[in-house]
């Protein structure tokens, strides 16, 4: 970034607007992009660490208008304290008096009092840090201002945008406002909660159990004791909910065109998607392959994770708000493209999903004994009959591979082990799911890859395993090395391969719909629409294999996309894109920042079925918050929300 006339992001002061020729600078934790959308360019931005200006056409004074226009917008909603709105009321008021002509050097000093009155008292970070950039502009900018109330200096209008955030929201793939949730828990109010929630994600109950925790990870309070158990919260509003057998409730706002839409593929993409168009008025209807509906929810996500009626009563309450689900239906066979079109739908979102298993292509792959992970899973869930034999060998060290060796062990299987390529710390499985299974005395043998499958008469009979000795390059791409020569076999009567998932698009090609290279469906990686352009496709067909919340994100987005189409409006990203866009450089959290004045409390969190315990049935591992639990668990947010503004 060499383009930066002025900056205090951060408290780094960078001064070059004496110069013909602004020097190449750096600023640190910010990488400015050149431009916010297509033919805009990024003249200025202000926020929470202060102001960066690229342009001197930028009016500061306005910039601040626009920027506390924004800071009161976001705080209207907030009834916790009053400081914040009438200090941004009344600052408000002396930056149009500025522009009017009508101000005084006493309204600048009046305006960095009730900045620092803010800064003192408010409960949330709008308020904490909100004010900063204000500061600096009166202490770096002071003569633009004397220059504006003397009537030397007409105020010059901008193009702004804003956004209102915090390092957790910016965190979730779906965005939810979780510091607007968490806060309903705090003051008991469930069901509101709950509602906050529901406004973005259908599947609360569900994510509840399921989701990795990104936010988490991105949670301020972090920095100080430990994050918020903030999935955890999300399940509670959800089970308080069934413990007080409401049913669910949903707002549903009709679009002026509503039309007819398929979904192929119930699980959380499209199960989102069509919980996102009920609520716009449309007609739904999901073709699911399986006998029942959710997807890898439903067949690839144990129960011990995810107890099946958990999952069946969402969904069920997406059906009563008229969205049909029809159960074995294939697409390509029972339905095409073809047959839709006739039968008078107006779009349609693929959201099939990752339910092949990947092969290794290594000898004696095929014997009898060797099987495909994914299709173990299915196969427990649907409670189909599957043949073990007494030593069981998991090759695999990711999520998948995980969950088939826990299940195995709640079999009572025999004796299993998980071999993998990674190190310790290399396994993509979650780091609580990996000490979860060796809790449950699961060993784990990490850096070997099989190199040949052992057999007689066609059955399996052990494998051969070479040392691993490099799984990634130096661009961080999967490229394992092996050492040839430091060979390892183990016995085994089945071996179940978890080594990655693969879409089944056989129907794609018969239909001509559009793949990638890379063996899945192609789509827009904003909107989700294809190029043929009354189809969209999202979840992990598109992307590869994420997370559920990953999933029910794209099938939202999907929906915002499939409703434009149907209304004839134009089908691209929209402002909060472009900002999403924007927070992978201009980071909303700062891993190195330090919290003060902020007194450290311990973290509630779900206590867990004892290893002993939980190993021998499939009984929910992890338990819920208390009522008690939840409130205080609540009561330790600091409320991180942040105002960004942009100049164009």
């Amino acid at each position: 970034m060499t383009d930066i006339i002025f900056s205090s992001w951060g408290g780094e002061i960078i001064e070059n607007r004496s110069d013909e020729k602004p020097n190449q600078v750096s600023i640190k934790d910010l990488n400015l992009p050149e431009y916010f959308k297509q033919n805009e360019k990024i003249k200025a931005l202000m926020g929470w660490k202060g102001v960066v200006l690229r342009s001197a056409e930028v009016d500061i004074i306005d910039l601040c208008r626009a920027y506390f226009e924004a800071l009161l917008d976001h705080s209207k909603g907030c009834d916790k304290c009053n400081y914040c709105k009438t200090g941004w009321e009344e600052m408000l008021e002396v930056l149009q008096d500025i522009a009017n002509g009508e101000a005084t050097e006493e309204d600048l000093e009046f305006m960095q009092s009730a900045a620092e009155a803010i800064v003192s008292n408010a409960k949330c970070t709008i308020g904490k840090s909100g004010p900063a950039p204000l500061f600096h502009a009166l202490k770096y900018f002071a003569d633009d201002f004397s220059k504006a109330i003397s009537g030397e200096k007409p105020i010059t209008t901008g193009t702004y945008y804003s956004k209102l955030t915090a390092p957790c929201v910016d965190a979730c793939p779906i965005q939810l406002d979780i510091p607007k949730y968490v806060e309903h828990i705090k003051d008991a109010k469930f069901a509101e909660s709950l509602t906050v929630i529901r406004e973005r994600l259908p599947l609360s109950g569900t994510v509840g159990r399921v989701c990795p925790r990104p936010c988490e990870n991105h949670c301020r309070r972090g920095n100080l004791d430990e994050p918020i158990s903030i999935k955890a919260l999300k399940r509670f509003v959800a089970d308080h909910e069934l413990s007080e057998q409401k049913e669910a409730q949903y707002e549903v706002a009709p679009s002026a065109n509503t039309g007819k839409v398929a979904i192929v593929g119930a699980g959380p993409a499209g199960i989102s998607c069509a919980y996102h168009l009920a609520r716009k008025g449309h007609q739904v209807t999901i073709f699911e392959k399986l006998p029942v509906a959710g997807g890898m929810m439903a067949v690839g996500i144990p129960k011990y994770a995810l107890p099946p009626d958990i999952l069946t009563n969402e969904i069920k309450s997406i059906e009563k708000m008229g969205v049909t689900i029809k159960a074995g239906i294939s697409f390509g066979t029972d339905i095409t493209l073809e047959n839709l079109k006739a039968d008078g739908f107006d779009a349609v979102f693929l959201a099939v999903g990752l339910h092949g298993s990947r092969r290794l292509g290594v000898e004696g792959e095929d014997a009898q004994g060797v099987l495909p992970g994914i299709e173990f899973l299915r196969d427990v869930a649907l409670g189909k009959e599957v043949e073990l034999g007494e030593k069981i060998i998991v090759v695999g060290g990711g999520n998948v591979a995980v969950d088939v060796a826990r299940t195995l062990k709640r079999l009572n299987a025999g004796e299993v082990t998980m071999v993998c390529l990674e190190t310790r710390e290399e396994m993509p499985a979650w780091e609580h799911e990996i000490n979860d299974t060796l809790e449950e005395g699961i060993p784990i043998i990490n850096c070997f890859g099989p190199n040949r499958f052992l057999q007689e008469d066609g059955r399996v009979t052990g494998i051969e395993f070479k040392r691993c000795t490099c799984v990634f390059d130096d661009q961080c791409n999967f490229n394992p090395q092996y050492d040839e020569d430091d060979l390892q076999t183990l016995a085994a009567d089945t071996i179940i391969l978890a080594i990655g998932q693969s879409a089944e698009l056989d129907f794609a090609r018969e239909q001509d719909i559009p793949l990638l290279s890379s063996s899945g469906l192609q789509a827009d990686a904003v909107t989700f629409q294809t190029e043929l352009k009354w189809v969209f496709a999202g979840g992990d067909a598109v992307y590869g294999p994420e997370s559920v919340v990953e999933a029910a994100a794209s099938g939202k987005k999907a929906a915002i996309g499939i409703d434009c189409f149907i209304n004839n409006l134009p089908v691209e990203p929209d402002d909060d894109d472009y900002f999403d866009q924007l927070f992978k450089t201009v980071k909303v959290y700062d891993p190195d920042e330090e919290i003060l004045k902020v007194e450290s409390k311990r973290r509630f969190q779900p206590s867990m079925l004892p290893a002993d315990e939980r190993k021998s049935s499939f009984d929910e591992v992890e338990q819920g918050l208390s009522a008690q639990e939840a409130v205080a668990e609540a009561e330790r947010c600091l409320r991180c929300y942040q105002v960004v503004t942009i100049a164009v």
